[in-house]
């Protein structure tokens, strides 16, 4: 489904990214892993190299926060390959202090990071669009969450031990409408703008953060990261051309 066709994951060497990689690989697409972490990029393309022979991955650095970072990916993806099909706005971005409860938060640390994570995504769409119009086509995908169309359930959070940021809710539901701002303001450009909400992903949860979560859910309960790839490659394909400005949500009902 992606034959031919250039896709880059921003926050590639992560946990959703590598499965997002791989995804494009199975579907006989060029993957460039762009992570902030570029030694964990460079082994995740080493090891991609030898399960995908002669399929073409690549691994380059990213700060999505940086203007300079961001256009070296641009020019140095489009000089190599001639040309960009898409990006996955996957990275996540925090500071040392994220995570805490409501009432330890300070409107410093909020700022920072939706500064970081918003204005990161915010910075990859903006440079990806001006790249992409003069092309005269492209494609972005964001990775939002199931908490930016629903209140958080914040008892599932409580009864393990941590909670669901703050920074979190308000930066994922404004990816959201960030998406179809965009869509709409490239309206006649050929450049797509779509997102997906993921339910809650296991990584490595304890059983009874996992019970609770699941309680929520229809059938599966978590989800795993390769629950979406089917619709991140429907996205990334032309079967999707006349799905614009939309927020796909991938949580077996949690959100219902």
């Amino acid at each position: 489904m992606l034959k031919a066709k250039v896709i880059l994951v921003t926050g590639g060497a992560g946990l959703l990214g590598r499965s997002f990689i791989e995804a494009i690989l199975d579907n006989h697409g060029t993957a460039v892993i762009a992570d902030v972490n570029q030694e964990a990029g460079l082994a995740l393309k080493e090891e991609l190299s030898k399960k995908y022979p002669g399929k073409r991955v690549a691994a380059l650095p990213l700060d999505i926060c940086s203007l300079e970072s961001v256009g070296d990916l641009i020019r140095g993806t489009s000089s190599r390959y001639g040309r960009i099909d898409a990006v996955v706005n996957n990275a996540y971005p925090r500071n040392e202090r994220y995570g805490a409860e409501l009432e330890q938060v300070t409107l410093a640390d909020f700022n920072q990071n939706v500064a970081l994570h918003l204005g990161g995504y915010f910075q990859v769409m903006q440079q990806f669009s001006m790249f992409f119009r003069k092309q005269g086509f492209g494609n972005v995908v964001n990775i939002a969450s199931v908490y930016g169309i629903i209140a958080p359930r914040f008892e599932i959070y409580r009864k393990a031990g941590f909670t669901m940021p703050v920074e979190y809710a308000a930066i994922k539901a404004a990816v959201i409408h960030l998406t179809r701002y965009f869509a709409t303001y490239y309206k006649g450009s050929n450049i797509r703008f779509n997102c997906i909400s993921p339910g809650g992903v296991f990584n490595d949860h304890n059983e009874e953060f996992r019970e609770a979560y699941s309680r929520y859910a229809l059938n599966k309960g978590m989800i795993e990261d390769s629950d979406l790839n089917g619709a991140l490659v429907f996205l990334l394909s032309d079967g999707s051309s006349c799905i614009n400005g939309y927020n796909l949500v991938v949580d077996d009902g949690f959100s219902l």
